[in-house]
């Protein structure tokens, strides 16, 4: 997960495609160049040891675009694939909504 944090920072294509399971890897993989990366949190894992061979993990990217912040909360999911772990995809935490008063 932080490997592939740091290649969306530095914009390694190559990484993420050797580090995404290939029937999931989007044909137009193109990081946004407007997008500021700003911390990576892992929030919670599960499965994903040395005897395993799928696992999650739960994350908050940070990122400002165009000036402003926003938050990339995830649970993804990675397998083993050719030996190595690869992300296969993942889902969208939304925060809820503020209620205003």
């Amino acid at each position: 997960m932080r490997s592939r944090y740091s290649a969306f920072v530095l914009m390694d294509l190559a990484h993420l495609r050797r580090s995404w399971h290939p029937d999931t890897l989007p044909a137009d993989l193109q990081p946004d160049p407007d997008s500021r990366w700003l911390g990576l949190k892992i929030k919670a894992s599960e499965a994903g040891g040395a005897d395993d061979d799928h696992g999650t993990v739960e994350f908050v990217a940070r990122f400002k675009r165009q000036g402003r912040g926003h938050r990339l909360h995830e649970n993804s999911r990675f397998t083993r694939f050719n030996g190595l772990w690869v992300y296969v995809d993942g889902e969208l935490i939304e925060k809820p909504a503020r209620r205003h008063r």
